[in-house]
């Protein structure tokens, strides 16, 4: 196992403040634990333009689908108890499922489907579903644009929109591509069904509380509220929407701050991106993926869950799964695990990385990774969106691994 050279390292350092110069970021922190050991930690920049307040240690930000391995822990918990399988259809958890339609080859309009299967937990969180997102292109995309079908943390109970959402039909038949899509939102319902709790209570119950990860959850906790960082966009429309982006005039248009924002009592308790949190809460929950499902004397998973949802569930890479959908990470040479991306081949993803790393990001920007050859841990924290606005992340990793001796 190499080790990390700390005065290379300081690269870091130079990259972030020169990201704050050219206001393309706020502000921003990392942590690097190497060996559960904690090797480097900067911040740099504001959390709030206005007010001038430093982007610190103890920041709380959103990290959106950074939510999204969160949520599949907790389903492949349940797994592990024997309360569910993987390969069960959805339908079972959530009867409006029962009668699936999927569109027909190019459609044009949403109206022009078929029958086809009912989606199972397993394609729900590979993204394999054929469920979408609002930001993705096609005809599904654009008809959930139009109802804002996208769990929000301020659009009412996650029962009722998954009954919403099962009245659209599938952008494919389920298993035959691979759309970044809210499958893992429905993933949060099915929690609810199956242990009788929210979702805020079950990821509370099961894992936020045995790790520590006490400044995690949906709502602002109420001693953060001095604490939570400004959400900005360098679009001159919503910051969510990627089919109709435009560059605005100002690169860090504010566009959620602490005050009246959604996240000081959320609704919606968004398995796919609902999560604020510390970065070192969050490197707690990383430590756990790369200790084998285990931090210290907690454990949550076996090592032997833990390693299958860290390999590749798809046939061959993303990109081989014929995507037109948006994504947090390469297409090319990326698998997709249960919860995150696997490396297959760095040189075709066009990124330094070890063959084997999980990982994932947020909308703003945000983003973790598990290097299981070097043995290291990355939490990246920023409050950008969209997080396809810069390579910051290529960079990130490009910068830890010349660092390596």
């Amino acid at each position: 196992m190499a080790q990390l050279d700390k005065s290379k390292l300081s690269r870091i350092a130079t990259w972030m403040q020169r990201y704050v110069d050219e206001r393309r970021f706020a502000g921003a922190s990392v942590l690097i634990n190497q060996g559960a050991q904690e090797v480097y930690f900067h911040a740099a920049g504001l959390r709030d333009v206005q007010d001038k307040l430093p982007f610190e240690r103890d920041t709380v930000a959103r990290i959106y689908s950074m939510t999204k391995p969160v949520t599949s822990v907790a389903l492949m918990m349940l797994v592990e108890r024997g309360l569910l399988h993987l390969d069960a259809p959805l339908s079972r958890f959530i009867p409006e499922f029962s009668e699936c339609r999927a569109l027909i080859p190019n459609a044009s309009d949403i109206t022009q489907t078929e029958p086809c299967a009912c989606p199972t937990l397993h394609q729900l969180l590979t993204h394999t579903s054929g469920l979408s997102y609002p930001f993705n292109p096609g005809v599904l995309g654009k008809a959930m644009m139009e109802e804002d079908l996208v769990f929000k943390c301020d659009q009412g109970s996650l029962a009722d929109l998954c009954r919403s959402l099962a009245g659209y039909p599938l952008a494919f038949h389920p298993g035959q591509r691979w759309e970044y899509s809210v499958g893992i939102d429905v993933i949060g319902r099915v929690i609810e069904v199956v242990t009788g709790q929210t979702l805020a209570q079950a990821l509370q119950d099961m894992i936020l509380a045995p790790l520590g990860m006490v400044e995690t959850a949906f709502s602002l906790p109420k001693q953060a509220h001095d604490r939570f960082a400004s959400l900005y966009t360098p679009l001159a429309g919503s910051a969510m929407d990627l089919n109709a982006a435009q560059a605005g005039s100002e690169t860090l248009r504010c566009v959620d701050r602490t005050t009246g924002s959604p996240f000081l009592e959320a609704s919606m308790h968004s398995g796919g991106g609902g999560l604020v949190g510390t970065i070192d809460d969050y490197m707690k929950f990383t430590e756990m993926l790369r200790g084998g499902g285990a931090l210290g004397d907690v454990r949550l998973l076996s090592a032997s869950t833990m390693s299958f949802m860290m390999r590749n569930h798809l046939a061959g890479d993303i990109a081989s799964m014929g995507p037109s959908s948006f994504a947090e990470q390469p297409m090319d040479g990326m698998g997709f695990g249960i919860g995150g991306a696997v490396v297959l081949d760095p040189a075709l993803a066009r990124c330094l990385g070890s063959v084997g790393d999980f990982s994932w990001g947020g909308m703003a920007s945000t983003f973790f990774w598990v290097d299981p050859v070097h043995d290291i841990s990355v939490v990246f924290f920023t409050q950008l969106s969209p997080s396809s606005s810069y390579p910051a992340r290529p960079e990130l990793k490009a910068i830890l691994h010349g660092a390596l001796t």
